[in-house]
């Protein structure tokens, strides 16, 4: 009788959470194989930040020399989204028993998996702890606590999150990804400003300062009634996909936090006033770009 676990995911990176979920899986005497199982997309996501191949090849770097590993590739050479339940039926013929592994986060939702009632019958789910979310009896339990996650990682990426055998490569593809789409992000709020009439809109790159945004952007209004207008079109241009984690707002100089980026529209009278660009030029520098 062969007990096989399926860990799947987006893996996007792999990370330290993930490495010690397999190793205490590891220590499981009634598994006879573990399958690390990575996402062409995952089945709730539009999109991936690394492409599958890739994390593929960081999988089977990190678990390479433990035997009872196999890090399938099964699902990404469907070159689409794969309903869990897909991947099981196709291993279920070569076992006779499949731990899922999931984590506790995932219980909330998981009535909604895709075909859910029959995946149930196929499947013993085994959860992994995170953020004190209680597991009902009825579900297996992994007995190890996983607190980060990869979107986490990707907002701050730090080799100490990864595996060691390749974090270094882990780390410079995602800040040249996080850079790349801060560039697209930029793009996006001064193509609003300037839509709508702003001017001297000027971009600063704080982000190896020791300041607590990676970028400002400095914007002119027309006047009191324009700039509060811009922050409207703000708003509407930007979000959801930008979080306003604060706004400060008058007629004179409304200043919007985005979290890693600083948005400041000014009349012509208060910027020439309180002179930001010499503040943040002392900072960083301006990236002399035309937005």
């Amino acid at each position: 009788m062969k007990t096989i676990a399926l860990f799947g995911g987006s893996f996007d990176p792999p990370h330290l959470g993930h490495y010690s979920i397999v190793h205490a899986l590891l220590e499981i005497k009634e598994i006879d194989e573990i399958i690390v199982m990575p996402t062409y997309l995952n089945p709730f996501k539009d999109a991936s930040f690394a492409p599958a191949e890739l994390r593929l090849r960081w999988l089977k770097e990190i678990f390479k020399e433990e035997r009872k590993v196999t890090v399938s590739d099964f699902e990404i050479q469907e070159e689409k989204k794969v309903p869990t339940i897909t991947t099981v039926e196709n291993l279920s013929k070569n076992c006779d028993k499949i731990y899922l592994i999931i984590g506790a986060d995932n219980l909330k939702g998981l009535h909604s998996w895709y075909r859910y009632s029959e995946l149930e019958k196929l499947v013993t789910f085994m959860v992994a702890h995170r953020e004190s979310i209680s597991i009902p009896p009825y579900y297996a339990d992994l007995q190890v606590e996983v607190n980060i996650s990869s979107s986490e990682i990707r907002k701050n990426i730090q080799e100490e999150m990864l595996c060691r055998v390749n974090a270094k490569e882990i780390v410079q593809y995602y800040k040249k990804q996080l850079r790349t789409t801060m560039r697209e992000r930029i793009k996006k709020i001064t193509n609003v400003l300037d839509t709508n009439k702003a001017e001297d809109i000027e971009v600063f790159d704080l982000h190896e300062k020791n300041y607590f945004v990676e970028y400002a952007i400095i914007a002119s209004s027309l006047g009191s009634r324009h700039t509060l207008a811009l922050l409207d079109h703000l708003k509407k241009g930007i979000k959801p996909e930008e979080t306003f984690n604060n706004v400060d707002e008058s007629g004179d100089w409304v200043v919007i936090d985005l979290g890693d980026l600083l948005i400041h529209i000014m009349t012509a009278e208060y910027r020439a006033k309180y002179d930001m660009e010499t503040f943040l030029s002392e900072l960083g520098q301006s990236t002399g770009e035309e937005w």
